[in-house]
């Protein structure tokens, strides 16, 4: 993966960026959404932020190898530290974390919020408590999508603040957009993770737990639940 080709996954995240955005990309890696988007006159200036020296290295030198070093802002800091006001950020995005991670790094640094910024989520499991958050918080989940690049699947999440919604417990544990579209790889996403979860019991059982897992058991409930039933093209 280049600036100029990125991943499947990056290239959907890419998709959900406003055109004309003042982009933050937090936990930026390699930095190579930021470049490839800055170098399609796609965003208009951009934050790079990240914890680890090593990737804010690399960063630095795609940069500088582009010439955009007037145009990506490359900072060494945790979360949204790296966001100043002065930045006027309209978009801030998160890819490759954990939604666990996603969730603490936004509770934790909310203070440095505008408050109009749009949020691009692609987390790597952990989307439930992610959304959990954004519910809490007042955020609208705009657009969601799912997609499988070779053996993994990657859910990515677009939330707009200020517009209250609340959801059920099982479309924030499947993510209410996805419900809704049920295509072919939501259906098999769910059933693999029905498969891992039934191992996972199976383990517990043989393991003489005496205490069952109670939010397992009512995870493996929705799966079949979910896949029991028909979607409306099947009806």
């Amino acid at each position: 993966m280049t600036p100029r080709k990125l991943s499947a996954r990056l290239e959907r995240v890419a998709a959900q960026v406003p055109a004309g955005a003042r982009l933050a990309d937090i936990g930026t890696d390699h930095g190579y959404l930021l470049v490839a988007l800055m170098n399609r006159g796609a965003i208009s200036t951009a934050v790079a932020g990240e914890v680890a020296l090593i990737p804010l290295r690399a960063v630095e030198r795609s940069v500088r190898e582009h010439e955009l070093g007037d145009r990506i802002a490359v900072r060494l800091a945790d979360g949204l530290a790296a966001i100043e006001p002065t930045d006027c950020i309209t978009a801030i995005s998160f890819c490759g974390m954990g939604g666990e991670t996603i969730r603490d790094i936004l509770a934790r640094d909310k203070a440095r919020l505008g408050g109009n910024e749009l949020l691009i989520l692609q987390p790597n499991g952990g989307e439930q408590p992610l959304r959990q958050w954004l519910m809490d918080n007042d955020y609208r989940i705009a657009h969601e999508e799912l997609l499988q690049e070779n053996r993994f699947f990657y859910e990515i999440i677009v939330a707009e603040p200020g517009k209250p919604t609340r959801y059920t417990e099982q479309e924030l544990y499947f993510g209410p957009l996805l419900l809704q579209a049920r295509d072919l790889v939501f259906e098999a996403k769910w059933q693999r993770l029905l498969r891992l979860k039934l191992q996972t019991l199976a383990g517990l059982a043989r393991a003489s737990q005496d205490v069952p897992d109670e939010k397992l058991e009512q995870q493996i409930r929705w799966i079949t639940e979910l896949l029991a039933s028909k979607t409306p093209a099947q009806t």
